[in-house]
């Protein structure tokens, strides 16, 4: 998930019931099958409610075990910590190294692809949010504490407590490469002391919404095509939201770079 207002919203609507919280409190302890959820908080309407946390994207099912997403154990993590307290300058950040790349599942959207999860240390902290401007993609988000960074097609999400998770990845070696490259930039500004300055806003084209929308021109939306339907989010005249199938599972990296993408508009 990108920290967006719409990744907000179905987080705070997944997280604002008390069964719900109750599951994520199991999840957090060990990983379960449905049957020891049904036991613990019942069979009234468990099915919408594992739907909702894997809609927020905040679990997920391998095969009959219900797991925490990378996502969800870094909102946990943080929701677990005091409200981080932004720096006004980078004076006293000590600067970072990569200390883990791990390979997770390929990726939904694209089997040849990976997500990654690695960790940085120490983590960035308060600091994270001014080093926005480095980069010519990147988004701070408040509600998950995390600087929100694209590269062409890979996603990357840094946490303010370390944790790193990227999508569309091709093998390790470009992880490494990529996560080399934000060290370095990252460090060099630490080194000087130079807190960087704001950047202008990005320009978003509907060409490049289109490439992330489905391309089925189901006209669930209301358009007559998902590209008509791309142009409309551009000049805002309508909402991502009545792009519906992308909520099936196998458009969630596509929705992770849509949802990032309209932060710039």
């Amino acid at each position: 998930m990108s920290g967006s207002p719409a990744d907000v919203k179905l987080v705070g609507n997944a997280m604002a019931n008390a069964t719900r919280r109750k599951i994520m409190a199991m999840l957090i302890e060990n990983n379960r099958n449905k049957e020891e959820i049904e036991k613990a908080v019942g069979a009234s309407m468990l099915d919408y409610h594992i739907q909702m946390l894997q809609q927020a994207g905040l679990i997920e099912q391998k095969e009959s075990t219900l797991v925490l997403t990378d996502f969800g154990k870094n909102f946990t993590e943080t929701r677990a910590e005091k409200p981080v307290e932004v720096k006004k300058n980078l004076t006293g950040t000590k600067p970072i190294d990569i200390v883990e790349i791990r390979q997770l599942l390929p990726c939904i959207a694209d089997k040849t692809k990976f997500r990654i999860i690695a960790r940085m240390e120490p983590s960035l902290g308060g600091a994270l949010k001014l080093l926005e401007p480095l980069f010519p993609r990147a988004r701070y988000s408040e509600k998950i504490n995390a600087l929100i960074i694209q590269k062409g097609n890979v996603l990357l999400t840094i946490y303010s407590t370390g944790n790193v998770t990227m999508t569309m990845i091709k093998n390790q070696e470009e992880a490494t490469q990529i996560l080399e490259d934000i060290r370095r930039a990252v460090n060099d500004a630490i080194v000087k002391g130079i807190t960087p300055v704001p950047r202008e806003k990005v320009k978003v084209d509907h060409n490049e919404i289109y490439e992330y929308l489905p391309k089925t021109n189901c006209q669930i939306c209301g358009e007559q095509s998902c590209y008509s339907f791309a142009i409309k989010l551009v000049s805002r005249d309508t909402e991502l939201a009545k792009c519906t199938p992308l909520l099936d599972a196998k458009y969630s990296t596509n929705l992770e770079h849509l949802q990032a993408i309209m932060e710039y508009l």
